[in-house]
């Protein structure tokens, strides 16, 4: 497959809304600029192609996506850029103790209108197409509720009145594993809504020397969009009709099924090192998540071999580990492993 030495032109600016794209040209667009999308981010970003492409796959299937990692390993830039790719609003949130529910979804305030005073809702920053939680571990449950609201039910509620946000709507959100004091850890019922939970690990020496050296020499290169969001919402249509075998639905709701402990059938290492399993909302991310890394690569049905890909991000977050577990120095990538090989396909 030949790649255009430029992108296909983008819908002009005027009066009349842009025309919704066909599933046909959504396909093309999509994978006439892939290989360009990586590029343009490997300007700011060394590495990290897994994590690119996990993120990337989040965003088509329409989820939300939970980023973990160490700080310094540029988890804000790199979705910073994935907005500028796909010319998405983009606004940062970090989240605080001291950080109230309407500090993010926005307030009324007392404003002279031509009928008089009256109260006018100002938007927070949730309002936008993509928007990163930084450190989202670090604010009370009551915030963390606002925005279970907006990931859910794509709307938030200010004053008794909803209002609903713009599409398309991701929330990235980052939480530090290496300090826990004065964190509030997100309840399992928030963990489920996040799609994925995306691990971002240091990188190995020569992609580190890189980093330093490009860092320390030159300012940042700055991003070509590439999509916009009609385009991204197009995207979220084409992925949902991805075709998928009965067979490999039973294979993504198996692998879900067995995680959980005291179930019949369970393995007996689920039983031993499990609390709490993965539920549905699992078996639909692996089917959804498999969709659209097949369309990702250019394929236009999704396979086993996608679902296996995706088990770490799906699961990890989804298998709450106990007493046990951390005794015999067992971790979640170790359960999900020995899942795998339990369910083989």
């Amino acid at each position: 497959m030949s790649f255009p030495e430029s992108p296909p032109p983008l819908p002009e600016t005027d009066n009349e809304a842009p025309q919704p794209l066909t599933a046909e040209a959504a396909f093309e667009r999509l994978q006439a600029n892939r290989e360009r999308v990586t590029a343009e981010l490997a300007k700011v970003i060394v590495g990290q192609h897994d994590v690119i492409e996990q993120l990337l796959i989040s965003l088509l299937s329409g989820g939300h996506c939970l980023l973990t990692g160490a700080p310094g390993l540029a988890k804000t830039l790199l979705v910073k850029s994935v907005a500028s790719a796909f010319q998405l609003k983009f606004q940062r949130i970090q989240f605080t103790p001291d950080l109230m529910p309407a500090d993010i979804t926005g307030t009324e305030i007392l404003s002279d209108t031509p009928e008089g005073r009256r109260l006018t809702f100002v938007p927070g920053p949730i309002f936008a197409n993509l928007l990163l939680a930084d450190e989202i571990n670090r604010t009370p449950p009551k915030t963390q509720a606002a925005l279970l609201e907006a990931m859910q039910e794509h709307q938030v509620t200010a004053a008794g009145v909803r209002h609903t946000l713009a599409e398309p709507f991701f929330v990235l959100a980052t939480q530090n594993p290496v300090e826990m004091e004065g964190t509030y850890p997100l309840p399992e019922a928030q963990l489920d809504r996040f799609l994925f939970n995306v691990l971002i690990d240091y990188l190995p020496e020569e992609d580190e020397v890189a980093v330093v050296t490009q860092t320390t020499s030159r300012t940042a290169a700055a991003i070509t969009p590439l999509f916009t969001a009609e385009d991204a919402i197009a995207f979220q249509s084409l992925v949902r009709n991805v075709p998928i075998s009965e067979d490999n639905v039973r294979f993504a709701v198996r692998l879900a099924a067995a995680s959980r402990p005291s179930r019949p059938g369970a393995p007996d290492f689920v039983n031993q090192w499990l609390n709490w399993g993965a539920g549905t909302r699992a078996g639909q991310a692996l089917v959804l998540g498999a969709k659209a890394r097949a369309l990702w690569q250019g394929r236009t049905h999704a396979d086993a071999d996608d679902i296996r890909a995706l088990a770490g991000p799906v699961l990890r977050h989804r298998l709450l580990l106990n007493y046990r577990a951390e005794a015999d120095g067992v971790t979640v990538e170790t359960v999900i492993e020995k899942l795998l090989e339990h369910v083989a396909k």
